[in-house]
């Protein structure tokens, strides 16, 4: 998967609904999310995300690609979502992507550290 193409799906998981992250992630799935229990494994991810406001716009920035092996792509970066005008939701994000078969791709991981977690001075 080309970097344009990468991008893409990775920002269609903000802009689109339930449908769309049953076609792209992966039914083994693990992702952190920042809502309890914060931790999530397969169907109990994609339902912790479907409940997740669908974004008007969200920019992805700060990218970074590395593919440690064929089939396999890991990406971190910036999200920076909006709904009606107004900037609702920062995080740095991971995201590990798979690839089933020729074309066919499935998140296998996903974390989210909110913006605001990540700027508290201890």
């Amino acid at each position: 998967m080309d970097d344009d193409r990468l991008w893409g799906f990775e920002q269609s998981l903000w802009l689109e609904g339930e449908e769309n992250y049953r076609e792209k992630v992966d039914a083994e799935v693990q992702m952190v999310l920042p809502m309890p229990p914060y931790v999530y494994s397969g169907e109990d991810a994609i339902k912790a995300v479907s409940a997740t406001p669908i974004w008007d716009r969200c920019e992805l920035t700060e990218r970074s690609v590395s593919r440690p092996q064929e089939g396999l792509i890991v990406i971190a970066y910036r999200a920076q979502a909006e709904k009606d005008g107004a900037a609702g939701y920062e995080a740095h994000c991971t995201s590990v992507i798979r690839r089933l078969e020729h074309e066919v791709w499935r998140v296998v991981q996903h974390q989210q550290l909110p913006l605001l977690a990540a700027s508290v001075e201890s």
